[in-house]
């Protein structure tokens, strides 16, 4: 297993995290490669999406099929947000965009939950590379994130 992958599940396990991380053979990059290599929907596929609220970063947990609404996190947060670039990713992060996990940051950072998450029983996020994932659940990631549940998505 990759380096980055063991570390991130050392800290999965330290933050009550049961999932095991499992390294595809081919990249889960995108939500839509992840959903087809585990024979999944994208609905089940967390997005972990780094903002910028002024100066601080924030994470959105997103379900794969969703679009962020920005103006709705802004309004949220009480601040303009904007997408964060990969360097601002991997500072916050300690990951490259395309692997990061929703838990075991090199900062803290305030944590939104799409809803929409709330209607799986199984959900798959990325488990620090952009092969691995690892298995969860909404009650499971609610606890280790400590994040806030919200309505994120983008209507269209």
């Amino acid at each position: 297993m990759h380096p980055t992958v063991e570390r991130f599940q050392e800290r999965l396990r330290e933050l009550g995290g049961t999932g095991e991380a499992r390294e595809l053979p081919n990249s889960s990059h995108t939500a839509n490669e992840a959903a087809e290599a585990l024979g999944t929907s994208v609905g089940q596929i967390v997005k972990s999406l780094v903002f910028l609220a002024g100066d601080q970063p924030v994470m959105v947990l997103a379900s794969g099929l969703n679009q962020v609404d920005t103006d709705k996190v802004s309004a949220l947060l009480g601040s303009q947000v904007g997408r964060a670039g990969a360097k601002t990713v991997r500072e916050a992060t300690g990951y490259a965009i395309g692997g990061v996990p929703p838990v075991a940051h090199a900062t803290d950072m305030r944590i939104l939950l799409d809803r929409d998450l709330l209607a799986h029983a199984e959900l798959w996020a990325a488990a620090g590379t952009p092969n691995a994932v690892f298995p969860t659940n909404p009650d499971e990631l609610h606890a280790i994130t400590h994040g806030e549940w919200a309505d994120v998505r983008h209507e269209f």
